[in-house]
């Protein structure tokens, strides 16, 4: 349609940019394909805009039929097309986050969702299954998705912005201008957090951490499991007073119990995990399972920590972490997001209040500086030197304890 209208002039709009316009043409006729081709290639003078219509799935029924187009699939049986995804004993984050979001959306009618063309990734279509005049679908296009978001938020609405982390990063100069310096509203719900597996560095959530911790006015959260996650749709859904975002990983969750309904957090407030005496663990998000298993690790070569789940990188706990510093041998934080991010914005308090003026031990476990090829999420996770053992080797490094070793697979 819009290759065909003209510009007044009886030409097509390509045309009116200078580009020769051929088409359309059956983009799945190979032979007439290729003569256009060899057409365009032997009389052209300047650029030329081929306009080929396709099916994606094309020739395969279930491909076809399918709402997704068999975007991102897993193994599946050819014949029937049934995907053979395995069964885990806990919830997606992605579905618990559609499950929460419909359950706040039944309370409030002010609440919408917005997606750029992932209905199914984000969650959004439970909430579009039930009200579906409540979802906006903006196609591949969060720059507008972003800025849509602030005008519903700006017209009284709650708009929730479910986009990717890495997807995110598209629309960040309307984040920057459309929301924060506005003040908007808007509730970013950014799935894919840390590494992915199968996507690879693509759809890795390495930096959105940091590239929104550091804008004014910001609330930044990231959820340590499935509870946390319900808890934060409830705060965001409640918060009013400007932009607020929540991260979340890809797969299933901790298996932890889930509350009947999230209840909101107070904002800026952590919580603490487990207690111990030598060092304390500081985990932001969903390295939170990880960072307890190391825990146990440290108290079976006789190291005691405590563990806390930090909730939110902006505004930070300072409380909690200031308390945590000063009552442990070391503080060391955990965050699946790049450098410049949670560890930075502890760093920068704990600098700023003189509480590394006297020989704090501090690390900060953050994603490695490089992108980190395809693999399983845990390969990745190894690859980055972020499992449990590698938490084990920063404490022990951290401490002085050079007398205990790091056994691999430990």
């Amino acid at each position: 349609q819009l290759a065909t209208c003209t510009a007044g002039t009886g030409v097509t709009l390509f045309e009116e940019l200078g580009f020769s316009y051929v088409g359309p043409v059956d983009g799945h006729d190979t032979g007439q394909l290729l003569a256009v081709l060899r057409a365009a290639k032997a009389r052209s003078t300047g650029p030329v805009l081929l306009h080929a219509l396709t099916v994606k799935g094309k020739g395969y029924a279930p491909a076809e039929t399918s709402a997704d187009k068999y975007h991102g699939v897993s193994k599946f049986d050819v014949v029937s097309g049934t995907q053979k995804k395995s069964k885990g004993n806990a919830p997606s984050y992605t579905s618990v986050f559609g499950k929460s979001l419909t359950q706040e959306a039944a309370e409030d009618p002010a609440i919408v969702g917005i997606t750029a063309a992932m209905p199914s990734g984000t969650g959004i279509n439970i909430l579009q299954d039930r009200f579906p005049e409540r979802v906006f679908d903006v196609g591949i296009a969060e720059q507008h998705g972003v800025t849509f978001a602030a005008g519903l938020a700006a017209g009284g609405l709650k708009p929730f912005c479910a986009i990717y982390s890495t997807f995110l990063q598209r629309g960040y100069d309307q984040i920057v201008h459309d929301v924060a310096l506005q003040r908007m509203p808007v509730r970013f719900a950014i799935d894919r957090a840390g590494l992915v597996g199968a996507d690879g560095a693509t759809h890795a959530g390495a930096f959105d951490i940091g590239y929104l911790s550091n804008l004014p006015g910001m609330v930044v959260m990231a959820a340590g499991d499935e509870a946390e996650l319900m808890h934060m749709v409830a705060t965001a859904a409640a918060y009013d007073d400007g932009p607020i975002a929540f991260r979340y990983p890809r797969g299933e969750g901790a298996g932890v119990d889930l509350p009947e309904r999230g209840a909101p957090l107070e904002i800026g407030k952590g919580r603490i995990v487990r207690e111990g005496e030598h060092v304390a663990l500081l985990s932001f998000g969903g390295h939170l399972g990880e960072t307890l298993e190391a825990a146990e690790l440290l108290q079976a070569r006789g190291i005691s920590a405590t563990v806390a789940d930090a909730r939110f990188a902006k505004p930070l706990d300072r409380e909690m972490i200031q308390q945590l510093a000063r009552h442990h041998g070391a503080l060391v934080t955990v965050e699946t997001g790049a450098t410049g991010g949670f560890g930075a914005q502890v760093l920068h308090m704990l600098a700023e209040t003189g509480m590394l003026d006297h020989g704090l031990r501090i690390r900060t476990m953050t994603l490695p500086d490089r992108f980190i090829d395809q693999a399983s999420p845990a390969q990745m996770y190894e690859e980055a030197g972020l499992t449990a053992r590698h938490i084990v080797a920063t404490v022990t490094e951290a401490l002085g304890a050079v007398d205990i070793v790091l056994a691999a697979g430990a």
